[in-house]
């Protein structure tokens, strides 16, 4: 039998939860299918799991530094038996109070299974258990995104890792070798080097996190080979080779192969809408597989919704968030907010971490404005001098006629809240002298910002 809702929500991440609790609150009866593990990734298996690792790797690094600040240490050593349960712990407690929030929620009915579209407003529901038809006036999609797995000659052979798997480890890797440059790999290599791991990031570009500005490319390269971390670039052909103790990976023709114990690919994500039966409701998607949407999150399909990192407008639990919001208060509130509102904002949580906001400088200088860019290196803010945390940077960008702050790279001790002040002004709308005659806390990471806004030079 088919059972009748007023909305249909699938997909348990960083949308879908608050949205039935909006949806209810307003009387509306909800259905919330989850396949695999409510919570969705940053929950599971991205920013709850990963941030709570950092912490444990950053106090084995902190303790191997102890002689810096005049505190006489011992050999430090990581158990990582008490690591990984340390992060279960604290995600597993995490999960549950997601779940149990639904299960209190009156109005919600959480169906556990893979939800596929049988025609526009019907999903079939499979499970265990059997099978559930569901129908609804309204369906909103918020399932998801998964690793990329590349096609290398001789992957196949080789048992490989994901974001996923290696969260499971208990043990330390020999030798991890880390396929890709980017934001995932970067803060897993960091991770188990300070851990105790020999780490090799081996990336096909010709840069570390290439989307980001040049000096914070080499600023975050520069970090990690001074932990011991190895850095390859212009891996531009990887091949894997099976050995008894592990494998080998050539990172181009010619190189010299690299023996190691365990592989983490962490190349991209894909979205999870490949077995959604997207095509039986006519909901249109792009040549990556992402759902095509509108500015207020609507696909082609009237009566159909997508949040979160299927939809390609982001790939953070703050943009699966907002696209919450925004869906929630043209829904229920009349107030039109938009995806074209909001400003790139997102952290790369290496130590230190980056703190990002708005354009970086070479896309200011690509569109042409007339503009002012102000840096200053954080052995000059006297927080991390006292901290004993000198490396990076903050710069920022301005337009020169319209004063208004138009990106932000806060880079240190501090930086991914640090950089919260410049995106505040900048979603006022506010001129940077707003900030700039602002008097700040001392002694901070931020109130250098004002002196750097006060120290700017037109841009080159």
């Amino acid at each position: 039998m088919t059972q009748h809702f007023d909305a249909i929500i699938v997909g348990a991440g960083q949308a879908g939860p608050p949205l039935a609790g909006r949806l209810t609150a307003a009387g509306q009866r909800v259905a919330l299918v989850e396949r695999k593990l409510i919570g969705g990734t940053c929950v599971n298996t991205g920013c709850i799991p990963t941030k709570t690792l950092v912490a444990s790797a950053y106090a084995a690094h902190l303790a191997r530094r102890g002689a810096d600040y005049g505190v006489a240490t011992g050999p430090v050593s990581v158990d990582m038996a008490k690591v990984k349960a340390r992060k279960d712990e604290i995600m597993l407690g995490d999960r549950k109070g997601v779940e149990d929030w639904l299960a209190g929620m009156d109005g919600c009915t959480v169906f556990r299974g893979h939800a596929r579209f049988e025609e526009p407003h019907t999903l079939r529901v499979d499970s265990e258990g059997g099978n559930e038809v569901l129908h609804a006036d309204r369906i909103f999609l918020n399932v998801g995104g998964r690793a990329v797995v590349p096609e290398i000659p001789g992957l196949s052979d080789v048992e490989f890792l994901t974001n996923v798997s290696i969260l499971e480890l208990d043990t330390l890797p020999s030798h991890l070798v880390i396929l890709g440059g980017s934001y995932i790999a970067l803060e897993f290599a960091q991770m188990y080097r300070r851990f105790g791991a020999r780490v090799t990031v081996v990336e096909r570009g010709s840069r570390l996190a290439s989307r980001e500005d040049e000096d914070v490319s080499a600023t975050v390269r520069d970090i990690l080979e001074d932990e011991g971390v190895d850095v390859i670039v212009g891996a531009d052909d990887v091949r894997i080779t099976k050995t008894d103790n592990g494998f080998e990976l050539t990172p181009s023709a010619g190189a010299a192969p690299i023996a190691g114990s365990h592989l983490l690919l962490a190349v991209g994500r894909r979205p999870n809408t490949d077995d959604l039966g997207l095509e039986a409701a006519g909901v249109q998607t792009d040549a990556r597989g992402y759902i095509v949407v509108d500015d207020q999150l609507k696909t082609n399909v009237e009566h159909i919704w997508a949040m979160g990192d299927c939809n390609g407008k982001g790939a953070f639990t703050h943009t699966s968030y907002n696209d919450f919001e925004i869906v929630a208060a043209n829904l229920l509130d009349d107030d039109p907010r938009r995806v074209s509102d909001r400003i790139t904002t997102y952290a790369l949580y290496i130590d230190p971490p980056l703190g990002r906001a708005g354009m970086t400088v070479d896309q200011v200088r690509a569109s042409g404005r007339n503009a002012l860019v102000g840096k200053r290196p954080m052995t000059r803010v006297g927080r991390a001098v006292e901290k004993g945390e000198t490396q990076g940077f903050m710069k920022v960008v301005v337009d020169a006629d319209t004063r208004e702050i138009l990106g932000a790279a806060i880079f240190g001790v501090g930086g991914d809240e640090a950089v919260h002040e410049i995106l505040d002004v900048m979603s006022a709308k506010a001129p940077y002298t707003t900030l700039a005659r602002t008097m700040h806390i001392h002694p901070t990471v931020s109130e250098l910002i004002p002196t750097m806004l006060q120290e700017m030079t037109p841009l080159q």
